[in-house]
């Protein structure tokens, strides 16, 4: 650059601006770069690394742009609109449209609502979008980075030159954009961001919509522009799938294990694939959704997906953004719904993500006593700060709007609720009043559902809430988080407990059967039986019940056949219902083998009946949230029997379930019912289509004119051993 003083040039184009130019230093670019007069005359100034020839082209007419320094050229052009063509060693030109000559994309609206934090369709204004800007195509990148000193978009359209496509900053928002021609779908891109520290790194796009697949870290531009959705009858009809009222079955799956192609390296299915197969089992056993375990992008296979990066982009092990759709459009198609695990509770501290965003703790909290999850090593957002707190509500917002999903289920809630969750004295940080709830947690969630269900009531947000925290799933005006239902966690946790005792110990434990009712509705509950129940030493479901290879299937159907008849909605995560050997692996997929052995396609099968039981019988759903719905009959700790009965609404026949937790065979058993007539026995966990040995009660009871349990009438019974029998009042 020693003979740049000989050259012509504008006076703005100080040796400190070239300097700081060929090095990739300059701070404010658009400044200098693009059209910007000078005295009289008006120049184009371009940055072109490699480039030995530079040519500005108005209205036909070729203007040679000079070598001022370095990489940097110019010359005085008229007229506004222009392209540059780049001659290079090889002969090769490339020709394109100025991106500093094009004015800012985004609104003033834009920019108010991301200053106040308050942009609930933030995905709209934020990451790479496909564009037509000012009649040109390419794509619009926009970053927050608020406390970064420069900020450039590096990808395969510029070989990753952090020198070329420095960003200009919006307002007093924070945020960084710029316009490139000729960029479009499928680029790969990453933000250079040189930080309040000094230090420059290379980070993932926050607001991402695809992204490399693993351990490649680049941001992929997506287009999510028209999809042609079929499910407009499903969208119109789902507001009474989440009803209270309605029956609700969950398959939760793990899209990476579920199943894989051997015959192609062992990979997962596609998303198109799990549209095929996925989507036609899940029908075929009858569950009315499947809840799919995070499909954000994710760094590390072993996390599951529960420790996202790219929280706006569905993860590349299955396919692009649109074939995930395809797989949510099929669901919707056989009438299933589509429910997805959301993470705002933390986020890894790989060096692409968030972490340090622009140099400072941007997304995080500086304080680890607030900001570090000691358990999975994860750091936590800043609820507090209103960017942060917006980012993440318009991700719940984006997922459903763009996605068309059902519903959300929030991870480790009890994690964001409390300031002590896991820590020991002087690890925390006290609320403003002392205490250890996460005020501001607790709004961002309220928020979020307000959000949620203010855009489209028929959606339905679910909490994995581990503790007692009040009004998990009441109303936010109520004093509520909002959610519309709540795992229970307590309820899973005893009745497990229960079934893996030896059948002679039960009837000392015979309460964590039946003390779960106490609170059963004080939330709108899912009884859960998740992938948390069948990994990191728990064994599988099958494992965990006790005695004879006989007595193991015998517990586990009786188990879900309380569980299918226990108030509260149902979910079941994937290799449980066909009872697998083996814990689950994410490695690999299902034991598929397993389940074509009898006793294993028994549970399937009861599985299955169970479905279709609970979604065609009124009195085991309708009420599944309401106490009214619910009452004990009988209870013997002593024979570790168990009878309750089950109602709907007026006209619904009732429902009388009996349970034998022994391994002993009980006949004549006498149990109690409401209404005189014949009771047909609908369902007997003992079936031998079920592997059991066919006792049972000849299609059902008549009533005696005997009172019991508290009930006018009575039936007697042949109770197998291990089993559950359940009867329905027979109204025709």
């Amino acid at each position: 650059m020693t003979n740049s003083d000989r050259v012509d040039r504008p006076d703005f184009l100080t040796q400190d601006v070239l300097v700081a130019l060929n090095g990739g230093g300059h701070a404010a670019p658009y400044e200098v770069l693009g059209p910007h007069k000078s005295g009289r005359k008006r120049w184009i100034v371009t940055f072109q690394p490699a480039a030995v020839e530079v040519f500005a082209t108005v209205a036909g007419k070729d203007t040679p742009l000079a070598r001022i320094a370095g990489d940097v050229f110019a010359a005085p052009v008229a007229g506004k609109t222009y392209t540059l063509t780049m001659r290079y060693p090889d002969g090769s030109t490339f020709t394109t449209r100025d991106p500093y000559a094009f004015d800012p994309v985004l609104s003033d609206v834009d920019e108010y609502l991301i200053g106040e934090g308050t942009h609930k369709e933030l995905w709209r204004a934020l990451g790479a979008h496909v564009m037509k800007h000012q009649g040109v195509a390419g794509t619009h990148f926009a970053v927050w980075a608020p406390n970064a000193q420069r900020v450039s978009v590096i990808g395969d359209f510029n070989t990753w030159d952090g020198r070329r496509h420095a960003l200009r900053p919006v307002g007093q928002t924070g945020v960084w954009e710029i316009f490139i021609p000729q960029v479009g779908d499928g680029a790969l891109y990453k933000y250079q961001v040189t930080g309040a520290d000094g230090q420059t790194r290379d980070k993932a796009d926050p607001m991402g919509f695809g992204s490399q697949h693993p351990p490649e870290q680049a941001s992929v531009v997506r287009d999510l522009a028209g999809y042609g959705w079929k499910d407009a009858q499903w969208m119109k009809s789902r507001a009474a799938r989440a009803d209270r009222a309605s029956p609700m079955t969950i398959y939760e799956v793990h899209l990476g294990s579920w199943r894989r192609r051997y015959d192609d390296g062992g990979r997962p299915l596609s998303y198109k694939e799990h549209a095929r197969d996925l989507i036609a089992y899940a029908k075929y056993m009858g569950f009315t959704h499947i809840e799919l375990l995070p499909v954000s992008e994710f760094p590390f296979d072993g996390s599951w997906g529960y420790q996202p990066v790219g929280l706006y982009a569905p993860t590349i092990r299955f396919g692009p953004p649109n074939e995930f759709r395809d797989l949510v459009d099929t669901a919707h198609a056989e009438g299933i719904g589509v429910l997805l695990d959301w993470v705002p509770g933390h986020f890894p501290t790989d060096a692409h993500g968030l972490a340090k965003f622009d140099g400072t703790a941007l997304y995080e909290h500086a304080d680890p006593r607030e900001g570090f999850h000691q358990d999975w090593n994860t750091l936590i957002p800043n609820y507090g700060r209103r960017e942060v707190k917006n980012y993440l509500l318009a991700n719940a917002l984006y997922w459903l709007e763009e996605y068309h999903l059902d519903g959300l289920r929030v991870d480790a809630v009890a994690s964001m609720l409390y300031r002590d969750y896991s820590r020991a004295d002087g690890e925390w940080v006290p609320n403003k009043d002392g205490g250890r709830e996460n005020y501001e947690a607790i709004a961002f969630l309220q928020d979020m559902n307000i959000a949620a269900y203010g855009a489209d009531a028929s959606i339905m947000t679910v909490a994995e809430e581990s503790t007692s925290f009040p009004g998990v799933s009441q109303p936010v005006h109520a004093g509520g988080l909002g959610f519309g239902y709540k795992w229970n966690m307590g309820w899973m946790n005893d009745t497990l407990r229960y079934m893996e005792k030896d059948p002679i110990y039960r009837q000392y434990d015979h309460h964590l059967m039946t003390f779960p009712i106490d609170w059963a509705f004080t939330e709108n509950f899912i009884l859960p039986i998740s992938h948390d129940e069948v990994v990191h030493g728990k064994g599988s479901m099958i494992a965990k019940m006790p005695g004879t290879e006989w007595e193991k299937f015998a517990n586990l159907r009786a188990y879900y056949a309380f569980m299918w008849t226990q108030p509260g909605k149902k979910l079941l995560f994937m290799g449980c219902e066909f009872a697998q050997p083996e814990e689950w692996n994410h490695d690999a997929e299902l034991n598929w083998g397993a389940a074509e052995q009898p006793a294993n396609k028994g549970v399937q099968q009861l599985v299955r009946d169970l479905n279709r039981l609970y979604r065609e019988t009124p009195s085991l759903h309708v009420k599944d949230c309401e106490a009214a719905g619910f009452q004990w009959i009988s209870n013997d700790p002593s024979q570790s029997t168990i009878a309750f009965l089950r109602r709907g609404n007026a006209g619904d026949a009732p429902v009388v379930v009996v349970c034998n937790f022994t391994p002993v065979t009980r006949e004549g058993f006498q149990v109690g019912v409401p209404e005189a007539g014949f009771w047909e026995e609908v369902l007997n966990t003992d079936a031998a289509v079920y592997g059991g040995d066919n006792r049972g009660n000849l299609g059902g009871c008549t009533t005696e004119n005997s009172p019991a349990d508290g009930q006018a009438q009575s039936i007697r019974l042949t109770l197998p051993p291990l089993s559950v029998v359940v009867l329905r009042k027979q109204t025709t």
